[in-house]
């Protein structure tokens, strides 16, 4: 299997923007804490998170392609079909199944709304922020618009109840604020 290493040398090859870069790392992290919680391998896990957007300053403009790039990209690195999969799955290029494609699902936008969170509270840093400020914005539709609540309550196919979902994701991303600058 590709080494986090060399997944991580991928994603600064092909990703330029700082906050993407975030994003994926934010969604490795939220991977790792999820396939610990359900008993999978989290360095698989992981990489899916750390590679799911790996095209998408090439497709930005060209969304029908999203993903398909990426697995193509990673067509000569060792990375297994399930993680292939997973990327796909995270925008829906593949029926979600297995739960690793359905965790990916839901971890993708979820990284994104608890950015926002943080971010409407001025100096606020994630260590600030609880799983009841993201419940009470989460019913706020104008709030993180761009951060699907269908696919953070997808969380559900996992077993997980919205609120346990959400304080996973908080956790993980806590746990490496420093390297979000957050």
């Amino acid at each position: 299997m590709i080494s986090r290493e060399r997944a991580y040398s991928l994603v600064e090859e092909h990703l330029k923007s700082k906050n993407l870069v975030k994003h994926v790392i934010a969604t490795e992290a939220v991977m790792r804490a999820l396939a610990v919680k359900l008993g999978q391998d989290t360095d698989s896990w992981g990489i899916a998170g750390l590679l799911h957007d790996l095209d998408y300053e090439f497709t930005k403009d060209r969304f029908e392609e999203h993903a398909l790039k990426t697995v193509e990209m990673l067509a000569n690195e060792d990375v297994s079909t399930e993680i292939k999969d997973a990327i796909l799955a995270h925008c829906e290029r593949k029926e979600r199944q297995s739960l690793i494609e359905k965790a990916i699902y839901a971890a993708d936008p979820v990284t994104g709304f608890i950015v926002a969170a943080v971010l409407i509270r001025k100096g606020a840093k994630l260590a600030d922020i609880d799983v009841e400020f993201l419940l009470n914005r989460f019913k706020e539709k104008s709030f993180a618009r761009g951060a699907s609540r269908e696919q953070m309550a997808s969380c559900e196919e996992l077993g997980l109840s919205l609120e346990d979902f959400l304080a996973i994701s908080l956790g993980a991303m806590q746990n490496i604020s420093a390297e979000l600058g957050l």
